[in-house]
């Protein structure tokens, strides 16, 4: 066995109840990552505030976007590795982990450990790097390895949103509309507190994030500061699509308060609905398998939010999943 490829998403509960999405968020919010604060604030935080109060109104959302055979997230991760398996074949092993739930990080990496692969590959999902994604995922995969015997070449890629082969996948998905037949098109990301981003920018030396027109490059400076890969990755879809100034927006969703980055994504989708506009076209670029955040917030909670201001219909290019385009863009990115 040469290689080993470890794809690793952020995670999902096991099932849309109360109980299962407590478990899920008490770990996931619990990272010191995720909710960067002082330890014994984010305790009491989390376990007495934050999920006693959200895993009933959780359960609920995910109810709401659960199949018959599971999580949306989970299912389409698998296919995903199938894929790649059957794409890359006998002489590199894929395996998949969730950062947070199952399959666990640990039961991969043992997995991959026995298969005596000479290098393995760490794929976090996510294409934009953040300290609370991809951050967290690599600091959690470097604590299982560091205490094994032999320590094989290891390859990580820590963010992708700028491999053309990416952009390629998002193309494909981006074809299948018209961009000419919608009044405005939204380029939606999760969203992350400001003093995050704020943080990895004193990581080099401290003082290049203004949160303003910092990010309409990419520098040495912001090249793993979330806003500005967001912002980047926005600007290459704009480009390859020829959608002209004035006709798109890029935006942030799931907040949890007011200091998180700006603007919010439902804000704009109310706002173009108020200035006239009846059909939107909304990408998430952050996402590479469709979960709660694609199929209820922006499918669901966005499209109610813009036919009540006026609006007729939100669009959702649809996520990559488990697309043969992006099978092998995938293969592509990690093997080259």
């Amino acid at each position: 066995m040469k290689d080993a490829i470890l794809l690793i998403n952020l995670g999902t509960p096991d099932a849309p109840t109360a109980s299962k999405v407590g478990k899920y968020l008490t770990q996931f919010l619990n990272d010191r990552r995720v909710i960067d604060i002082n330890p014994t604030g984010r305790f009491l935080l989390v376990n007495f505030i934050i999920v006693p109060f959200r895993s009933f109104r959780s359960a609920k959302l995910y109810q709401h976007i659960w199949t018959k055979d599971g999580s949306p997230l989970l299912l389409n991760s698998i296919e995903l590795k199938d894929k790649l398996q059957r794409l890359t074949g006998k002489d590199c092993m894929v395996e998949l982990a969730m950062r947070y739930q199952k399959p666990g990080i640990r039961q991969a990496l043992e997995t991959i450990r026995k298969s005596q692969a000479e290098r393995i590959h760490i794929v976090p999902l996510y294409p934009q790097y953040a300290s609370s994604s991809t951050g967290s995922t690599i600091e959690a995969v470097l604590k299982e390895i560091q205490s094994w015997e032999v320590i094989p070449n290891i390859n990580i890629i820590s963010k992708f949103y700028d491999h053309p082969r990416f952009l390629d996948a998002l193309l494909f998905e981006a074809k299948k509309h018209k961009i000419e037949d919608y009044d405005h098109v939204v380029f939606s990301y999760h969203g992350l507190p400001e003093r995050q981003i704020r943080k990895g920018s004193q990581h080099y030396g401290g003082g290049h994030c203004v949160m303003g027109d910092c990010c309409k490059t990419i520098t040495k400076n912001n090249r793993y500061c979330y806003r500005a890969n967001s912002f980047e990755t926005t600007r290459r879809l704009v480009k390859a699509l020829n959608i002209p100034e004035g006709k798109y927006t890029t935006a942030f969703q799931s907040r949890l308060d007011n200091k998180w980055l700006m603007p919010f994504s439902d804000k704009v989708v109310a706002d173009l609905a108020k200035k006239g506009a009846k059909n939107i076209l909304m990408f998430s670029p952050a996402f590479v398998a469709d979960c709660l955040e694609t199929i209820h917030e922006i499918g669901t909670e966005y499209d109610e939010i813009f036919k009540e201001h006026g609006g007729q219909k939100v669009t959702l290019v649809g996520s990559l999943n488990a697309g043969d385009e992006w099978v092998k863009a995938l293969k592509d990115i990690i093997l080259g």
